[in-house]
């Protein structure tokens, strides 16, 4: 369901596949909130968020490197919205959410929606801008 498509490269091989594996956690997110038969799914949504974090950081890092060895002027943005997401992140931590959270599948619908909104909005809106040297 969730897939990188053709609309989503940038023409920046490493960007795109780095891209590639971002779509694919949504697309693990989207299993998980789905899976019936994982009656408690806390452990499981604590490592996606993990991931995530170590993911997006890697790839921000790896974005904001190449930006910068370009000269591309619009660095400071991209470094403003890559931050609005570690944020929100930071600020749906498991570690703030009990356990015993009645509707572990709203938590993931929660990240689900949040990421891919912001994934292909960043990428139609923003990412495409970077040119490809």
């Amino acid at each position: 369901m969730y897939e990188m498509k053709e609309e989503y490269l940038t023409g920046i091989e490493f960007i795109d596949k780095e891209h590639r594996r971002l779509f694919e956690i949504a697309e693990e997110t989207y299993q998980l909130k789905n899976d019936e038969f994982i009656p408690d799914k806390y452990d499981q949504i604590q490592n996606l968020l993990n991931e995530l974090k170590d993911y997006t950081a890697m790839h921000f890092a790896h974005e904001e490197e190449y930006m910068q060895s370009i000269g591309y002027k619009k660095l400071f943005s991209q470094k403003v919205q890559h931050e609005t997401f570690v944020n929100w992140l930071e600020e749906h931590n498991l570690d703030r959410i009990d356990e015993g959270v009645e509707d572990q599948d709203e938590v993931v619908g929660q990240i689900l929606t949040y990421l891919t909104d912001w994934l292909v909005e960043h990428i139609l809106f923003t990412d495409k801008q970077i040119p490809a040297v």
